[in-house]
């Protein structure tokens, strides 16, 4: 079937079947006429910067069109985005004349991101780029330098990024921008953000349920957002659906999602219809939080939201070849694609830029006029680029000591639970610079010591609104990573504790954001930011009751896949080396921290200080586990995940029962980074420590929780590779106990036995002489588990017992004596109750 195409540009859409009483939905202000000063002020403004935009796109040279163009003035590729700059340049001039008139403190957020040329070219203009880049000075040269470099590999990129001063916002996936700008306002109550999202972006599900984060923002705490909808009708080579819905359906849209609707369209009188809504939304906005504030809040505000309609591609040439542009899918990114050699678009090309009439905007030696210069805030803190809060702005936390959290070795206690007396007073010390980002999950994941000081922040709902609340709980996972994305680029610190199986919800968000900061550390004018934080629980090892579907640990590859300078993976073994993870993690800057641990009791197996040396150090060898004190092993058995470390110690005593002969050494690694080839990251060990941690020469096998390829990529260039085994995840599960969930995934303390066995054997010819039977037994006892599970639906008895260790050893760990809640407590899917109080931390 032929592509369709419109019979005319810029086509309106069809009306609805929705009665035209709707329409009254929307608001309907009067528009004054602007003075002839401001006026004038904002059409030179955008005349200004859509010919830079425009230029930038296509001029390698001769850039303020001084002669008549060449092919030799072209670049030699065309990249770049027109379709929306006009719209941009638009607003970003209005913004100027409303930062004037009020003193506002804002940052604009732009969702098309790919209009980078309206940005800069705005940027240029207010001085803000020759501020931050030398080379872009406020004259002719740096006028050239902008656009004859745009695009090229020595200059700005074709997106905005973390390159362009003003921005929090990668602008390159689409949809996310509103949730970013509204986590950017909380605790702000001072702060607007205008935040654009195209009629593109608009279509995109995580934009679709951002539209909904006004119900979690108290005005008397936070700042607003002014959205504005910029509907041109098209993208790459479509129609967008909003484009195709009248006024009627975008008031009852948008009425529906709680907002006010104002819609900006009379192209005749722009510059005072947009002038106008924005006076109008800033003045809804100081209603709401001014009622809110003097202590008579509006339950359920209706919040402004603008609709601008403007054609695609604004202002750029009609039509081409017999063909529309202007208003339609042609002008999206470049609309003479044929420039550097077509002689019709050349001097289409000429005839639409001098349209603009550039010898009024800019003087003789590059500079701009007096009447561009006017629209522009007069305090370099009060123009968009250089608002301290997009690249200057981070609060340290303050932390209490995670040790007067941490709980007694020999005990039983869940990490969460531990963590979460600790959390409860990291938001009670950081009352405006500390939040939670959860989707629907805190209490499960037993994080709900935190509502002892603190609620959750949901304004639509009568019994929280207008209190507070440093817990925001939202089931979309996008929504809470925009919000934990805007906040820390402000510079606050966020928590995004998650289901294990749903993190990867977010992988790309996490992805963008990270080449964002990537960008801001190669910037010499952007600061540290916090490093963004997420606890990884509800782990697939006890998903055993939620089936398949919940056992997804692949966050974590995409966490390793980052730069090494950012990326940071930890599974601590126990709820104080949780904690002194959570402390170091919460002190850590511009890292992505990803913190993965259990939420059911577990055996505290380190005091805190030797859990704090054990973090610190990245993993040790655990010589109460381990044979004569690990020396001279026959084999190593390497535990990383805290269920996981609990089949290795498992497997440790069980071995010692059925061939004591056996020479072990057990290690635990808590950060997974030491594991990778030395000068790879920052945390690798030196082939002399692995060698001392693991030993130069003695088999290894690898209990761990996530996929096996991602050890095999972070050992591969290890030498003797051939000595290492691993097991992991397997994609194997359902609903059934949890004892069977690592019978099935071949991590359980059986198998971890097995291999030691036929790993050890290499070295012990005792155990080389008995293997067959020895695996015989081992085999068995796996049968028997399983025939059991299946004949009761419950594990063994004693399965999850704290492994015990002899008197012989060199350290004995105490086990705690648990009556009506310790180690006599009732069986509880397979995993013992316990109800002990907690109090923990980490460093």
């Amino acid at each position: 079937m032929p592509i369709s195409e419109a019979d005319m540009a810029n086509p309106p859409p069809l009306s609805s079947r929705i009665p035209e009483t709707v329409l009254s939905l929307a608001v309907d202000i009067p528009t004054p006429k602007l003075s002839k000063t401001p006026t004038i002020a904002l059409q030179h403004f955008r005349r200004a910067a859509n010919y830079i935009a425009a230029a930038m796109i296509f001029l390698h040279d001769n850039v303020l069109v001084e002669r008549d163009l060449t092919f030799n003035d072209i670049k030699p590729r065309l990249l770049g985005h027109w379709g929306t700059c006009p719209g941009l340049t638009l607003i970003y001039a209005h913004l100027n004349l409303l930062i004037q008139k009020h003193d506002t403190d804002m940052l604009f957020l732009v969702g098309p991101g790919h209009g980078a040329p309206a940005i800069l070219a705005s940027l240029w203009l207010e001085g803000s780029l020759g501020r931050f880049y030398s080379q872009y000075s406020r004259d002719r040269q740096g006028l050239h330098n902008l656009i004859s470099g745009f695009s090229t590999p020595t200059g700005l990129p074709s997106h905005i990024n973390a390159e362009t001063p003003g921005s929090i916002h990668e602008g390159g996936e689409l949809g996310y921008v509103l949730s970013v700008a509204f986590g950017a306002i909380m605790d702000k109550p001072d702060l607007v953000v205008c935040a654009v999202i195209g009629d593109g972006e608009a279509e995109t599900g995580p934009t679709a349920t951002a539209w909904h984060a006004y119900k979690y923002i108290d005005p008397k705490e936070s700042g607003a957002v002014i959205p504005i909808v910029h509907v041109n009708g098209f993208k790459i080579s479509e129609r967008t659906i909003y484009g195709c819905m009248d006024n009627k359906e975008m008031a009852c849209l948008f009425t529906g999602y709680g907002y006010l609707p104002r819609f900006v369209e009379d192209l005749e009188n722009i510059d005072a219809d947009m002038s106008a809504s924005m006076e109008w939304a800033l003045e809804k906005i100081k209603e709401i939080q001014q009622a809110a504030r003097s202590g008579h809040p509006i339950f359920k505000p209706q919040w402004p939201v603008l609709i601008l309609r403007t054609p695609k591609g604004w202002g750029g040439p009609k039509s081409v070849h017999g063909e529309f542009v202007e208003g339609s899918y042609r002008s999206h990114q470049v609309p003479l694609p044929a420039a550097k050699s077509d002689p019709v678009e050349l001097k289409a090309l000429q005839t639409w830029l001098e349209s603009y009439n550039a010898s009024e905007l800019f003087s003789a030696t590059g500079g701009i006029s007096e009447i561009v210069d006017s629209i522009i805030p007069r305090d370099d803190w009060r123009k968009l680029g250089q608002n301290p809060l997009s690249y200057n702005a981070r609060l340290p936390l303050r932390l209490p000591e995670w040790k007067n959290y941490a709980v007694a070795k020999g005990t039983v206690h869940s990490c969460l639970k531990t963590t979460g007396d600790y959390l409860d007073q990291v938001l009670v010390s950081n009352p405006h610079s500390m939040r939670v980002f959860s989707p629907d999950e805190l209490m499960s994941n037993k994080l709900d010591a935190v509502f002892r000081h603190t609620g959750r922040n949901f304004q639509w709902d009568q019994y929280s609104n207008a209190q507070g609340g440093r817990v925001i709980e939202i089931l979309s996972e996008h929504t809470c990573q925009g919000f934990l994305q805007g906040y820390t680029l402000t510079g606050r610190t966020g928590l995004f504790p998650s289901y294990e199986s749903f993190l990867g919800i977010v992988q790309t968000m996490m992805v963008q954001y990270s080449k964002f900061n990537k960008m801001s550390r190669e910037v010499i004018w952007r600061s540290d930011i916090s490093s963004i934080n997420y606890i990884e629980t509800s782990t697939w090892t006890r998903q055993e009751h939620n089936g398949l579907s919940h056992q997804n640990p692949a966050f974590i590859g995409a966490v390793l896949n980052l730069k090494p300078n950012a990326a940071r993976v930890y599974l601590p073994p126990d709820p104080n080396t949780f904690l002194s993870t959570f402390s170091h993690c919460l002190h850590s800057k511009n890292y992505v921290n990803l913190i993965i641990g259990s939420k059911q009791p577990q055996p505290v197996w380190l005091s805190p200080s030797e859990a704090d040396a054990h973090c610190k150090a990245g993993g040790s060898i655990w010589k109460f586990a381990s044979t004569d004190m690990g020396l001279d092993p026959d084999v190593v058995l390497v535990g990383i995940g805290s269920d996981l470390m609990f089949e290795v110690l498992a497997a440790a005593t069980y071995l010692r029962r059925i061939v004591p002969y056996l020479r072990i050494r057990v290690v635990n690694v808590t950060d997974l980074m030491i594991l990778g080839l030395e000068g790879s990251h920052p945390h690798s060990l030196s082939h002399t420590a692995f060698d001392e941690l693991f030993t130069p020469d003695k088999p290894i096998h690898f209990n761990y929780h996530g996929y096996a390829n991602e050890l095999q990529g972070l050992l591969f260039g290890r030498p003797k590779l051939d000595r290492i085994s691993i097991e992991s995840y397997r994609e194997e599960g359902s609903t059934t106990t949890p004892f069977d969930m690592v019978i099935r995934n071949y991590t359980s303390r059986y198998h971890v036995a097995e291999a030691a066995i036929i790993q050890g054997s290499k070295h012990s010819e005792r155990v080389r002489n008995e293997l067959q039977a020895l695996l015989s037994r081992v085999q068995n006892d796996i049968c028997e588990a399983q025939k059991y599970i299946r004949a009761t639906g419950k594990d063994p008895e004693g399965t999850y017992d704290t492994p015990r260790f002899g008197d012989s050893e060199a350290e004995v760990l105490k086990t705690a004596d648990h009556k009506a809640t310790g180690h006599g407590g009732k069986l509880n899917g397979g995993h013992r109750v316990y109800e002990n109080k907690v109090n923990g931390h980490r460093a």
